[in-house]
C-alpha cells in the first residue's frame, strides 16, 4: 500500500475518535518532522510529508472526514465528492467554467484554485466561547473579562515565521511557482504546491519559537460586553479575537454563545417571564393582592380577584425581560395556585363546619355541574 493509501489516522497516529485540537498537534508534529527543507534530498521523508499534508486536509474539515470515514478513500476518487487522489472536492453544485470544474475535481485538496497562480495565505480560524450568565446578569447585562488559550501572532519573528534576520527563498519542489502540475486521464491539471502550499516560497530558516507557524498558543484577557436581554444561543461577535492567521495572516472571529442559566423563581420564554404563586384557598375566595419581586429591584403587586381558581393565568405587562437591542421589555406571566391548608386548629375547623352547613351548592357551580352529570350519567 502507498504511503497516500494508508489510513489518514495511521499517517497522522491519532485515533479515530480524536478531535481536531489533537489532529492539529499531530500534523504540526509532523509536518515539522518530515518537512523537505530539514531533509534536503530525502525523497522517503518529502513523500511522508505529502501524505500527512494529504491526510490533513481530510481530517481537520468536518464533511470530508465523515465521508472518509463512511467510505475511505474511494470518497475522494472521481465520481464521489472527489479530487482524483489529491484529498477532496469541495463538492459545489454548478460549475460557471472549467476552470471551476477543474478546481471542484482537482484543486481544494489543497486549498487553492486549479487554475494556479500563488494561494493566497487564509485568515485564522473563528472560535467559539460558551458563557454561562444568571437571569439577574440577562436582565441588567455585564461588562466581565474572560481568559482563553488561543493562537496568536509570534511576537519573536512578528508571525512572519521566520527567524529574526532571514527571510523566504524561492520553493524548491516549485521552483518557486506556488504550483505543480499533475497527470489526470487527458488532462494536465495544476494544483498548489504540497511542499510551500501555494506560497511559491518557503522559510530559509524557521523561527525557533514558532516552528515557522507565524503564531503561538497563550492565554489572552479579553473584555466582554453582555447587553441586557440576552438569552440562550444569543451569540457575540469579537471580531480579529479567534486564532491568528500563520505567517501573518488575518486572525479570524471569536464567538460568545451565550447560556442562561436557571432561575428559582422565573422561568424564561423569550421576553416574557413566567412563576407559579400559591395562594391561600381564603385568599382565592375572597380575593386579595400577593407581592411578586422584579427582576430591576421593585416590586409588582398582583391582584387576586374574588372565586379566582387553580391554573388561572394573570398578566402583568412591562414586568418581563428587556427586548434585546430594543426598548421595552416583555411581560409577567403569573400562575395561580390554591393551597388547600394541611394543618388547623380546632376554632379553624370548627369555622368551616359552620361554613360547609351553609353551603347550597352555588357556591362552587363547577362541582355542582360535574356531579349533575354524574348523577344523569348513573341514572341517580
Amino acid at each position: 500500500m502507498s504511503a497516500t493509501q494508508m489510513d489518514y489516522y495511521q499517517l497522522l497516529e491519532v485515533a479515530r475518535d480524536a478531535d481536531g485540537g489533537t489532529i492539529k498537534s499531530a500534523y504540526r508534529k509532523l509536518a515539522m518532522k518530515f518537512h523537505p527543507d530539514r531533509n534536503p534530498g530525502d525523497a522517503e521523508a518529502e513523500a511522508k510529508f505529502k501524505a500527512c499534508n494529504e491526510a490533513y486536509e481530510v481530517l481537520k474539515d468536518p464533511q470530508k472526514r465523515a465521508a472518509y470515514d463512511r467510505y475511505g478513500h474511494e470518497a475522494f476518487q472521481q465520481g464521489m465528492n472527489g479530487g482524483g487522489g489529491f484529498g477532496g472536492g469541495r463538492g459545489h453544485a454548478d460549475f460557471g467554467d472549467i476552470g471551476d470544474i477543474f478546481e471542484t475535481i482537482f484543486g481544494s485538496a489543497f486549498g487553492g484554485a486549479a487554475g494556479g497562480g500563488r494561494q493566497q495565505t487564509r485568515r485564522g480560524a473563528d472560535l467559539r466561547y460558551d458563557m454561562q450568565v444568571s437571569l439577574d446578569e440577562a436582565f441588567h447585562g455585564k461588562s466581565t473579562e474572560i481568559e482563553i488559550e488561543v493562537s496568536q501572532s509570534c511576537e519573536t519573528c512578528d508571525g512572519s515565521g521566520a527567524s529574526p534576520g532571514t527571510g523566504e527563498r524561492a520553493c524548491n519542489f516549485c521552483h518557486g511557482q506556488g504550483t505543480v502540475r499533475a497527470k489526470q486521464g487527458l488532462f494536465v491539471v495544476e494544483r498548489p504546491c504540497p511542499t510551500c502550499s501555494g506560497r511559491g516560497a518557503v522559510l530559509e530558516e524557521p523561527c525557533d519559537s514558532c516552528r515557522g507557524e507565524g503564531r503561538v498558543d497563550r492565554a489572552q484577557a479579553l473584555s466582554v460586553e453582555i447587553p441586557p436581554g440576552v438569552d440562550t444561543g444569543t451569540r457575540i461577535r469579537l471580531s480579529g479575537k479567534g486564532e491568528a492567521g500563520a505567517r501573518g495572516a488575518p486572525a479570524g472571529d471569536l464567538y460568545i454563545f451565550v447560556h442562561v442559566k436557571p432561575h428559582e423563581l422565573f422561568q424564561r420564554e423569550g421576553t416574557t417571564l413566567a412563576t407559579r404563586v400559591p395562594v391561600s384557598f381564603t385568599t382565592a375566595a375572597l380575593g386579595g393582592c400577593v407581592k411578586i419581586p422584579d427582576l430591576d429591584g421593585s416590586t409588582n403587586s398582583v391582584d387576586i380577584p374574588a372565586g379566582i381558581q387553580s391554573g388561572k393565568q394573570l398578566r402583568v405587562r412591562g414586568a418581563g425581560m428587556p427586548v434585546l437591542q430594543g426598548r421595552g421589555r416583555g411581560d409577567l406571566v403569573v400562575e395561580i395556585a390554591v393551597e388547600t391548608p394541611t394543618k388547623l386548629n380546632r376554632k379553624q375547623k370548627e369555622i368551616l363546619e359552620q361554613f360547609r352547613e351553609t353551603e347550597t351548592g352555588e357556591e362552587c357551580p363547577e362541582s355542582r355541574s360535574f356531579f349533575s352529570k354524574l348523577k344523569d350519567a348513573f341514572g341517580g
